[in-house]
């Protein structure tokens, strides 16, 4: 029976002349109008929804108009910073003004989005230590901090993402000093914290609302006890983002700042600043050597393969003492000054979270490192985050909806509630009111080897290269590693005429600019260009997948999975690869059709999909596509499109 929330909800959607002023041509869809009604059931209820919306159903507007009808605080957590924007500036003002309601909305965004005054002010005196790049950059940041009412760094476009300033004018958990620093009342970040306190809705992301959850004190437990309502969009990412937060991680770079910060600090006072430069340029050497002794840059390993290793045994055990011997020099400091009580107080927890990772000794947890160019990463990331997440959420009556185009592996939707630990919750699946089978074809090619033979990127160029000129460029070429994007690129930039786009080569948001502006473009991208990117019209009419997306089984923390999925008699890829894989396909197919006028063709590569049982529950997860093996078939959809375009005037 259908509540008198959900009746009003329906009641507003269905009242088209109220939308259509802010949205041209309007008109709600069936699977918008049921997902409306079950969210609005939830939130009165405070009961717990998982709902699977696929494209074009409208999912934003089917949770955003029940949650601000509704009573009580809501909390709206997205994959990405680029969705909370578009939420926050884009959407939530449409539908506010819509529904004629007062309501005040706030966005709140990590630390690291928050322009830190004390830290810029502290490095602009000490611009002279700094590259020329840097201080050049940090004179921009310092004219804009003068003009800014946020404070928030996505207003600095002229900046690019990676620049090397933004450490310098941001801070972490580990140097922020909170209600003892001398700027406090002029922070943006707690600016930030009080305005979401005060708030109907607050628009988070999902890492901000994990380390939360993590206990690492980002501000949304503040809001977590009033709230009547958590609603997460792009809830498929919930499970690995809640896994890097309930586990624990030390970073190269979390040390050099603190050598870094503490001299900035100790210049400011009276401490010996002559024996500290002394002890942090030997923990600098020190984990310069650690970076070193574990090997070739890029690995992704598991501790246990270098953890007895005499040059990393010898690296870690100086790098401890060198960080025992600051942290008993500073323990005399930690009252000189409220910056050196913090780095007293990193240095203490920094080597706590050393000695627990090298000795790697809970079995719930897997321990592994990554090495970079002049950086490592140690992690600790539990198996699972069923009983954290499980735990956490009982902690907070309140509803909780979990929402995206795919959650559910043919229909099913056990994979996704059961890492989450959700039990038996109510689940709704929305199929896009698309008509995929006039608007898109899906392209197996004949011929190919199968994806382990050394040859098969070679002949997967080979067989696009006449595919991509059919669609004239507007093509996304998406790899399941950056091995293959590389060889791919190099294949194709002699054989195209149109703009070959490579990651790697250029920032997401510039690659994606640039696509969106030539329209007639072809950009090779891997693992970051699967999902939440949205190309609309004719100026993406191919996507092409290169291999079925299983992860890498020299991955660690799969690995430790598959092996514990394994030792429980379980079957780890039908229960965990296989599922993985469908999840992520169906992410990367889902760039191709984003308007009801989207037309284009799906390309999967990889024989495997028709020449292997498990290639059923593929094609049975992925949208209603006319498919063909046929080249001739693609050539012929192309000139279809050309002839339509040119009749209509396009």
């Amino acid at each position: 029976m259908t509540t008198e929330a959900a009746n009003q909800v329906l009641e507003m959607l269905r009242d088209s002349e109220r939308f259509s002023a802010a949205i041209p041509g309007f008109s709600a869809r069936e699977p918008q109008l049921d997902m409306a009604a079950a969210v609005a059931d939830t939130l009165e209820s405070l009961d717990t929804l998982v709902v699977e919306a696929e494209t074009g159903t409208g999912k934003t507007l089917a949770y955003l108009v029940p949650a601000l009808l509704a009573d009580g605080p809501t909390i709206v957590s997205t994959g990405t910073k680029s969705l909370q924007d578009q939420l926050f500036f884009k959407d939530l003002p449409v539908v506010i003004r819509a529904l004629g309601v007062r309501r005040q909305v706030a966005l709140l965004k990590g630390r690291a989005n928050y322009l830190c005054p004390y830290r810029l002010a502290l490095h602009r005196e000490e611009a002279r230590f700094l590259t020329r790049e840097t201080a050049e950059q940090l004179q921009v940041v310092a004219h804009w901090a003068g003009r800014t009412r946020t404070g928030d760094l996505a207003e600095l476009q002229e900046l690019p993402e990676d620049a090397p300033v933004w450490p310098w004018v941001t801070s972490t958990t580990d140097n922020c000093l909170g209600q003892d620093c001398p700027q406090y009342s002029e922070c943006p970040l707690m600016r930030a914290r009080q305005a979401a306190q005060e708030a109907d809705l607050v628009v988070v992301n999902h890492h901000l609302f994990f380390a939360d959850a993590a206990l690492k004190g980002e501000g949304v437990s503040e809001l977590l006890p009033s709230a009547n309502a958590v609603i997460f969009d792009e809830a498929h990412q919930l499970p690995d983002v809640a896994a890097s937060f309930f586990g624990e991680s030390i970073s190269a770079r979390q040390i050099n700042e603190l050598t870094r910060d503490l001299l900035s600090e100790a210049g400011h006072t009276a401490a010996d600043l002559q024996a500290l430069n002394s002890l942090c340029a030997a923990i600098d050497r020190a984990v310069a050597d650690m970076r070193l002794a574990m090997g070739d840059e890029g690995r992704r390993a598991p501790w246990s393969e270098v953890a007895g290793l005499p040059a990393v045994n010898e690296a870690v055990n100086a790098l401890l003492a060198r960080l025992e011997e600051l942290d008993e020099a500073l323990t005399p400091l930690h009252k000189t000054s409220r910056g050196l009580d913090n780095c007293c107080r990193r240095c203490s927890e920094l080597l706590a979270t050393l000695r627990r990772l090298v000795a790697a000794a809970d079995p719930q947890q897997v321990y592994w490192f990554e090495n970079f160019r002049r950086a490592f990463v140690l992690h600790a990331t539990p198996l699972t985050v069923a009983d954290a997440f499980d735990a956490h959420r009982s902690r907070h009556r309140c509803a909780w909806i979990f929402t995206s185009a795919t959650l559910s592996v043919a229909g099913d939707f056990r994979h996704f509630t059961e890492r989450l630990g959700l039990g038996e919750v109510r689940t709704l699946r929305l199929e896009s009111p698309f008509d995929f089978r006039r608007q898109a074809v899906l392209y197996v090619p004949e011929g190919l080897p199968m994806p382990d033979s050394p040859d098969y990127t070679r002949a997967v160029v080979e067989v696009m290269i006449p595919v991509i000129r059919a669609a004239e460029g507007r093509t996304f070429f998406l790899f399941t590693s950056h091995r293959a994007l590389r060889e791919a690129a190099e294949l194709l930039r002699s054989r195209l005429d149109f703009p070959l786009l490579v990651q790697g080569e250029a920032g997401r948001r510039q690659l994606l600019e640039s696509f969106r502006q030539r329209g007639n473009a072809v950009l090779l991208g891997a693992a970051s260009f699967w999902e939440g990117i949205d190309v609309r019209g004719d100026t993406l009419s191919c996507v092409i997948i290169d291999k079925l997306p299983f992860g890498s089984p020299g991955d660690p923390v799969a690995a430790a999975r598959i092996e514990t999925i394994r030792q429980r008699g379980g079957q780890p890829f039908r229960d965990f690869q296989l599922p993985q894989a469908v999840l992520t396909l169906r992410q990367g197919a889902g760039r191709l059709i984003r308007d009801p006028q989207d037309r284009g063709l799906l390309v999967v590569a990889d024989p495997r999909i028709v020449n292997r049982g498990y290639g059923r529950l593929f094609l049975d997860s992925l949208p209603g596509m006319t498919r063909t093996r046929k080249q001739e078939v693609v050539e012929r959809f192309f000139r279809m499109l050309k002839a339509q375009d040119e009749h209509t005037g396009n």
